[in-house]
């Protein structure tokens, strides 16, 4: 399989290399879109992990480490309410459960 990808990347550097201007932007705006379409599924993925009301844990900026409740889930990030009487919006890909 490893052998395979490797041809398959080859062939496509090569295909690259033999393209204009126009060309290569239409395939980097396609590649960026697929790039963009990933990562926010694997942010859906982790978002389906959490609840509102569950209890988790996460590493805030200050390297302090928090715990706090979910009070929602947004778009792209999880509002948390902390112990402290703070308020983060974290990625759930920082998140663990307690």
């Amino acid at each position: 399989m490893k052998e395979i990808m490797n041809r398959d990347v080859r062939e496509i550097e090569e295909f690259i290399k033999k393209l204009g201007e126009k060309e290569l932007r239409y395939i980097n705006r396609l590649v960026v879109e697929r790039i963009k379409l990933l990562v926010q599924q694997r942010s859906t993925d982790q978002m389906m992990k959490f609840n509102i009301g569950e209890r988790v844990s996460f590493n805030a900026s200050d390297g302090i480490k928090r715990s706090g409740v979910i009070i929602r889930i947004n778009k792209k990030t999880i509002s948390i309410d902390t112990q402290d009487g703070g308020y983060w919006n974290v990625a759930p890909g920082l998140l663990s459960h307690e």
